[in-house]
């Protein structure tokens, strides 16, 4: 058999997958119809998305998957298939930090989907008034970076809001230094960012642009916007903005770690059941005291709990007086951290589950 028999009987045999395909996912999306028919009957309507039964699936497929692509082009695959039969029970709304075009949305995309409604939003404090106001559904918002830490905002505003971490997303964060069509490259004296954005990229610009001057603006999708309309700037940025701001990659991932990532929360008003697999935040108030926060991890140890994260936040309260934000595995309905939980409670001035949700699963 020739070279071109042999490609016209696989793009056969892949015609005939390609309509097997269409039909399974056609099966699916008719699932997903008469699934929000029985929820609507029994009064669900609230409760259409379920983040711990969208993990379970996601962690599912790629156990089951034995196929040349990789685990998390896999996902991908069926985090779209899933958002798009979501749309057919109800389309979510989901608040982000925008404008868009920020590593906020592609986060907000990544983990429900590119079928779902997103807002972008000023401010993190917006997003999560517009999540408590009943608004959107859920919103979106940084946490922290592996390269700068914290974001003290998020932080700062869960001390203000009652709201629960429905989930968490982790994305690899590429920065680019992206010009417009009129950028005249030989003479930029200024480059726009996020200061998180530029604090990642330091060493880069140190290297290669020290004598030009650094902006922080309020995001990464703002800087790209203002490079459209000059002639000697330049904007730090991701591929999401620079595909929707039209412009060109002057220099590619100049991020200074090649590890740079950021993590993300997923807020709402709903609580998650366990997975068997999960993260919990908590917020912990302790008395000012000699060891107090050595009393505060001490239940931790002596259970063999891992603390994933802890940061320290000045309180509302009081002058230098502070608040605990702590990450660790396990779910706060799981017997061993009750026993935690309990213990901390009894020492603290106040202790405030934040939520207990799937880990990232990508």
């Amino acid at each position: 058999m020739s070279a071109a028999e042999q490609l016209a009987a696989l793009r056969l045999r892949i015609d005939a997958l390609d309509e097997k395909i269409l039909e399974l996912i056609s099966e699916r999306a008719r699932c997903a119809q008469q699934v929000a028919k029985v929820k609507k009957d029994e009064g669900e309507a609230a409760m259409f998305y379920r983040p711990e039964r969208e993990a379970w699936v996601l962690k599912h497929i790629m156990e089951l998957n034995q196929s040349p692509l990789n685990n998390e082009d896999m996902a991908r695959l069926f985090r779209e298939i899933m958002s798009s039969c979501l749309a057919l029970e109800q389309t979510l709304k989901v608040a982000f930090l925008g404008p868009e075009g920020t590593f906020t949305q592609a986060a907000a995309l990544k983990h429900f989907g590119h079928a779902v409604k997103s807002a972008p939003m000023a401010a993190i404090d917006e997003v999560f008034r517009e999540v408590a106001a009943g608004a959107v559904n859920f919103g979106v918002v940084p946490v922290e970076n592996s390269t700068e830490g914290a974001v003290n905002h998020t932080l700062d505003s869960f001390l203000e809001h009652d709201l629960v971490i429905c989930g968490e997303v982790e994305l690899r964060i590429h920065h680019h230094l992206l010009v417009g069509e009129t950028t005249k490259t030989d003479r930029i004296t200024r480059i726009y960012s996020h200061a998180q954005s530029l604090a990642q990229c330091r060493k880069w610009l140190d290297a290669h642009y020290p004598n030009v001057e650094r902006v922080a603006v309020s995001s990464n999708a703002d800087a790209a916007k203002r490079v459209k309309s000059e002639w000697n700037s330049a904007a730090i940025a991701g591929d999401m903005a620079a595909s929707l701001y039209g412009l060109t990659r002057l220099f590619e991932k100049i991020e200074d770690r090649p590890d740079n990532s950021t993590r993300f929360l997923i807020i709402g008003n709903q609580p998650v059941p366990p997975t068997g697999d999960d993260k919990t935040s908590i917020i912990v108030s302790m008395r000012n005291k000699p060891g107090a926060l050595h009393e505060l991890l001490l239940p931790f140890h002596a259970n063999s709990v891992d603390l994933t994260r802890i940061e320290t936040r000045p309180s509302r309260s009081g002058k230098w007086t502070y608040v605990f934000f702590i990450d660790f595995i396990g779910h706060h309905q799981d017997p061993l951290i009750k026993d935690v939980l309990e213990k901390i409670r009894s020492d603290a001035v106040a202790l405030k589950v934040l939520g207990s949700y799937p880990k990232a699963v990508l």
